[in-house]
């Protein structure tokens, strides 16, 4: 694709979310979460490969649907009301089918099986953005939504944490991977969403640091499986050595950054009288550990069966553009660590 169009898309993604940042009309956030939908697609199949196509394909269907049950939603809640402001949604009714229809936007178990196929589809560039830029949309509209009820995002966050962990378990595909992954992170964010949105903000914020880095690393890589991830040490032995401290923060490990909104998140829920809800997402983030170092294994700790000299074709080059922002995400991923209690005091003003 032209520079010029994509920036153009890219663009239209970003100002999407910023007018549903200031929108209130039920109307208008949806007309802005279609805007971001449209704006994906051609990202997503500008490789013009059958598999792109019909990764594209699945997830327009999805969002189409998605966006139906949201509009649904809206015309219910102005039917009960007779009010347009999504900031007094009383009903509950209405509040609880957008958010079902949010879940379907952002992946979220049960409604999570689009996400894997889409994701193996595409390449890392639009898969980047679809687990980043484009979760941001909804993201904002669940913030904006009143009177949510707190049992359904405990049962939607606990369901992708689970199903996250437990389908990452047997694939070797990393665009799968990083799917599941997704999806247990969006568990951890809806479920705090309600009882503490400043460490929701957060976990999202951190979130995304992650996920960019990991992404950008294995772009930068050109790798599609984990058995390919043997040629790092030959390849790029600074990223080979900095991609496992990657995968374990996002793991959760101490001390890097991604134990952070794993701690916040389990505190607040203690806080809450939760112990039951914190304890089995304490359980299920071991699922997610276990393929996490699989793929730091294989990366870290296997070498590929070839003479380092026959790989010096497919070395990266030094002159990558992916290297700026991979050095300031991968730092940002691994160190953040310290920086939590002074963020902690800045949210809680």
């Amino acid at each position: 694709m032209h520079p010029v169009p994509a920036l153009m898309l890219v663009l239209s993604l970003i100002l999407s979310t910023l007018l549903i940042s200031f929108s209130y009309n039920w109307m208008l956030t949806w007309m802005f979460l279609e805007i971001n939908t449209i704006a994906v697609i051609p990202l997503m199949a500008r490789t013009q490969s059958p598999r792109a196509v019909e990764a594209t394909t699945k997830y327009f269907i999805t969002q189409c649907v998605a966006a139906a049950m949201y509009l649904f939603a809206s015309t219910t809640n102005i039917m009960l009301t007779g009010n347009w402001n999504i900031f007094e949604a009383s009903e509950p009714l209405p509040v609880t089918i957008a958010v079902l229809g949010l879940a379907l936007k952002l992946g979220l178990a049960p409604v999570h099986s689009w996400v894997p196929e889409v994701l193996q589809g595409i390449d890392l560039s639009a898969g980047l953005i679809l687990s980043t830029l484009q979760k941001l949309a909804p993201l904002v509209v669940f913030f904006s939504l009143p009177n949510i009820n707190p049992s359904l995002l405990l049962t939607l966050g606990l369901l992708s944490i689970l199903v996250g962990g437990w389908g990452g378990l047997n694939q070797t595909q990393l665009r799968k991977i990083l799917a599941y992954s997704s999806i247990a992170h969006m568990g951890w964010f809806v479920t705090i969403l309600v009882l503490s949105p400043a460490v929701a903000l957060q976990v999202l914020g951190i979130y995304l640091l992650m996920t960019t880095s990991v992404f950008l690393l294995f772009k930068l890589k050109l790798v599609h499986t984990i058995h390919a991830l043997g040629t790092s040490w030959s390849k790029a032995p600074i990223l080979a050595l900095i991609s496992p401290l990657l995968l374990l923060s996002l793991a959760g490990l101490p001390p890097l950054s991604g134990f952070a909104p794993k701690m916040m998140v389990l505190e607040k829920l203690s806080q809450h009288n939760l112990p039951l809800p914190a304890i089995l997402m304490a359980m299920s983030a071991l699922l997610s550990l276990y393929f996490y170092l699989r793929v730091a294994y294989a990366m870290g700790l296997t070498t590929y069966p070839a003479p380092i000299s026959a790989l010096a074709p497919w070395r990266p080059s030094l002159n990558n553009p992916l290297t700026i922002p991979l050095s300031v995400t991968a730092i940002s991923a691994i160190m953040l660590l310290p920086l939590i209690p002074t963020m902690l005091v800045y949210f809680a003003r």
